[in-house]
């Protein structure tokens, strides 16, 4: 029986280990020098050379007809017997999978005390997949591989390190780790180029090249699907033949795919979709097919050349350049991005399809945040956009939200389109509290306050606000309404503690001898704003004629305030309106609400 051609051409040195050459070039040369190490441990993904560049190592520590750079000769009985994975008294394969246990490592460590059968020779120890290895088998080992005995090597191969590393820190250290790297696509058709033309089959570079994608980095795998290609029929390697034999859905039924979201053809979907499950189509390669299909024409969008796709796809996408933005294109992999986790364990990977390409197909009808808030922005003032009084007005379509901060109009209408009347906004304090109002009479002087009050200093800083041509007089409701005004001064002025302190408090009164009272929450919040009361008083004068004092009152401890999943989207939405200006007028205008 003839072997297979993963088993068939295996590597016998090191140089004809396909692009780990980074590894065998360092083993290679500390056998030549004489700076073998007690241990070593290769990790890198499957297929990429672990287990072959151990026995190569093997080999070359016990070949009598090495070369002087290292290299096993590959034809003499103990580099046959090796490379051929018999028995042999000196190189022993272990699979840490079914020998992980404690009792395992014990008999390891005492059939290592053996000298090699040979008088130059050494004891190989090659355990794979080392990373099942139990935390105790590995501290039975972890003497062995601290002072092991004369002429003996260990080589540990695994596709998880990590788990290594939690299970046996100290391991580490005493071992030279090598990672070897994926092999990429023309690296593995450069491969199965060579061996096709060994097996003297003709094979087509686009049936190459599918295999090169499906082997996803694995000379190994590459190997194994080529073999299972040729076990399909006799004669040329042909795309078809590949496609036939791995069950891989045509390029055409992805582009046909794609067509309909070009169109905008959402309700088309679910039949395409349902005639490709009658065929028995495999829904997790047809999504990787998407994924490629998208990611080339985003390359191709962008000005790029996409790699790894044929000719005719590439000439496919190129006919269709222009029909959807780059910025569609990156929104799409984004959410198939964020689909994939949960599409490959879901039992209902046909509906998650289906959801995603009617999303697809339906990005036309989403609206671009900073669109709307520049047209809020700049429609004149009264009109629909602007929140001003009007009959009509553009409710934007609902959209899939593109990021965690957009908005989405409410379907309902709101009770009145007339303008509203300036309203003070009241800050969460616990509960919401009644503001007194009185009117400021002309300023006379001040008496001190019988509440703890901060002086306010003529000379004090000047706050960044304009002032207006004519102060206005210092009234409850005028002040509240200026009130973001205020603390967006004192922020502009390097205070931003004093700032974030002025956002929990609220006017609640002037009297008439111009004293200008806060309430805040706590004392601690009080004491804090009396100590920056001067550049405050200076930030209200600014504004406001007729303001003397500052009084700050803590008020009584509100209940605690149940959390609900609705008030704490209204605190959100408290937070980006405070934030952006252009977004509080657009919230206002178009009664926004925020997506959870």
């Amino acid at each position: 029986m003839s072997l297979a051609l993963a088993r068939k051409y295996r590597p016998k040195t090191f140089a004809t280990v396909a692009v780990q050459s980074h590894v065998a070039g360092t083993l290679k040369g500390a056998i030549a020098r004489g700076r073998v190490a007690h241990g070593y441990l290769l990790c890198g993904p499957r297929g990429t050379g672990k287990t072959t560049l151990a026995r190569v190592l093997a080999m070359a520590l016990n070949c009598a007809k090495k070369q002087p750079d290292g290299e096993p000769c590959g034809e003499c009985p103990s580099c046959t017997r090796i490379w051929s994975g018999n028995a042999s008294l000196d190189v022993v394969e272990i699979d840490a999978a079914s020998n992980r246990g404690v009792d395992d490592a014990r008999d390891l460590r005492e059939r290592a005390q053996y000298a090699p059968s040979g008088e130059h020779g050494y004891k190989v120890y090659i355990v794979d997949e080392a990373h099942m290895l139990t935390r105790e088998a590995w501290n039975t080992l972890l003497k062995v591989l601290e002072e092991p005995p004369p002429r003996v090597v260990f080589v540990f191969a695994t596709t998880e390190p990590q788990k290594i590393a939690q299970a046996a820190a100290p391991v580490l250290s005493r071992l030279q780790r090598f990672d070897l790297k994926r092999i990429g696509p023309a690296d593995v058709r450069e491969r199965l180029a060579a061996v096709l033309a060994e097996e003297q089959v003709v094979a087509e570079p686009e049936a190459l090249a599918m295999l090169a994608r499906a082997a996803d980095g694995s000379m190994r795998d590459a190997l194994s699907l080529t073999d299972q290609v040729l076990s399909w029929g006799d004669g040329t390697l042909t795309p078809q033949r590949v496609r036939d034999a791995l069950g891989l859905v045509p390029e055409d039924e992805t582009l046909a795919l794609f067509d309909l979201i070009l169109d905008r053809k959402a309700g088309d979907i679910f039949a395409a979709v349902a005639r490709l499950a009658d065929h028995g189509v495999d829904f997790n390669v047809l999504l990787s097919n998407i994924s490629d299909l998208l990611r080339a024409q985003l390359a191709i969008a962008l000005g790029g050349t996409p790699p790894d796709i044929s000719d005719r796809l590439h000439a496919a996408l190129d006919a269709r350049k222009g029909r959807a933005a780059s910025g569609d294109l990156v929104r799409m992999l984004v959410m198939l991005v964020d689909l994939e986790p949960h599409f490959r364990r879901s039992s209902q990977q046909q509906l998650l399809l289906e959801t995603m390409l009617v999303r697809f197909a339906l990005l036309d009808r989403t609206l671009d945040l900073e669109a709307v808030l520049t047209g809020v922005m700049s429609a004149p003032h009264g009109s629909p956009s602007s929140g001003g009084g009007g009959t009509s007005r553009a409710a934007p379509s609902r959209a899939e939200p593109l990021r965690p901060d957009v908005m989405r109009a409410a379907p309902a209408a709101r009770e009145s389109d007339a303008p509203r009347a300036a309203a003070p906004r009241l800050r969460d304090s616990g509960e919401a509290r009644p503001m007194a109002v009185a009117e400021a009479p002309p300023p006379r002087p001040s008496a001190r306050a019988p509440q703890a009050t901060a002086p306010g200093a003529a000379a004090g800083p000047v706050a960044d606000v304009a002032a207006p041509a004519a102060l206005m007089p210092a009234e409850i409701n005028r002040l509240a309404e200026f009130w973001d005004e205020i603390v967006d001064a004192v922020r502009r002025n390097g205070r931003g503690t004093l700032a974030s302190m002025l956002d929990y408090a609220t006017p609640q009164a002037v009297a008439g001898n111009g004293t200008v009272t806060l309430a805040v929450d706590t004392e601690a919040h009080g004491d804090a704003i009396a100590q920056g009361a001067d550049l405050v008083l200076a930030a209200l004068r600014s504004r406001f004629s007729g303001v003397e004092r500052l009084v700050v009152k803590a008020q009584q401890a509100a209940p605690m305030e149940r959390l609900t999943e609705e008030r704490v989207m209204e605190r959100r939405v408290e937070q980006l309106r405070k934030r952006d200006p252009i977004l509080d007028a657009a919230i206002g205008a178009l009664d926004l609400r925020l997506m959870p």
